[in-house]
């Protein structure tokens, strides 16, 4: 796991597939997404690195219920006692109670899917039983002054989270950026194409210097400019 340093209260953790992010406030610490299973000591290591205590970490938000974005989230939650978050209609197959809906593929997809499963462990992992659950909208206590945004398509519980203060979007994986040449996409594995285009464009209409994605490299400087102009490509395209 690579840690980066993205904005002095910003830092991005990369996995093999999928990155988190993590946030500090003063001595409180958010982690946005908890990586895939397995993750949360060597989570927890990362931190302990930066020069924090695991009681620091306060809160978990999970953008959505896929394995690479919330494989480490129990563990973590367990040795620091942090709470979990996740959106509503996510939250259930966050706990395990219930199989989350699978991708829609395009045929273009199938490969990419078959490729990033390759550097996912197998088998159950332990899950969080505890999750608060998260609608559009809500205000969360870090950033000064956290929205949730529910961009459901990618999941129907998929959330970005904008901190409007800092001019920052955790867009889970709504959004992504190419491994090729850092160009703004739309995400991949939908479960509803259209439905992610639309959360597509209310993200790009979001006041963003920062993007932070689930997949690729964050968009560090008039990141708000390259999602609109992602977002009027897929406009004209119909």
């Amino acid at each position: 796991m690579d840690v980066v340093e993205l904005l002095p209260r910003l830092h991005l953790l990369r996995f093999p597939v999928g990155q988190a992010y993590l946030w500090r406030d003063g001595a409180e610490l958010t982690l946005i997404d908890a990586g895939p299973p397995g993750s949360g000591a060597r989570i927890a290591e990362a931190i302990g690195a930066l020069g924090h205590p695991p009681a620091a970490v306060r809160r978990i938000v999970l953008t959505h219920f896929h394995d690479d974005h919330v494989g480490g989230a129990a563990e973590l939650a367990a040795s620091t006692g942090a709470e979990v978050l996740a959106h509503r209609l996510d939250a259930p197959v966050v706990r395990g109670e219930v199989a989350g809906p699978p991708p829609v593929f395009e045929d273009w997809e199938i490969p990419l899917h078959a490729e990033a499963a390759k550097h996912l462990p197998p088998g159950a992992f332990a899950r969080p039983e505890a999750v608060t659950e998260l609608s559009d909208d809500d205000a969360l206590d870090f950033g000064d002054g956290a929205r949730v945004v529910h961009v459901p398509g990618h999941t129907h519980g998929s959330i970005a989270l904008h901190l409007p203060r800092h001019g920052v979007l955790f867009t889970g994986d709504a959004v992504a950026a190419s491994p090729v040449d850092g160009t703004v996409l739309l995400g991949v594995f939908n479960v509803d194409r259209a439905q992610a285009i639309a959360s597509f464009h209310r993200l790009a209409a979001l006041d963003t210097d920062v993007a932070c994605f689930g997949h690729g490299d964050p968009g560090l400087g008039r990141a708000g400019a390259r999602l609109r102009e992602t977002a009027d490509r897929y406009a004209a395209a119909g």
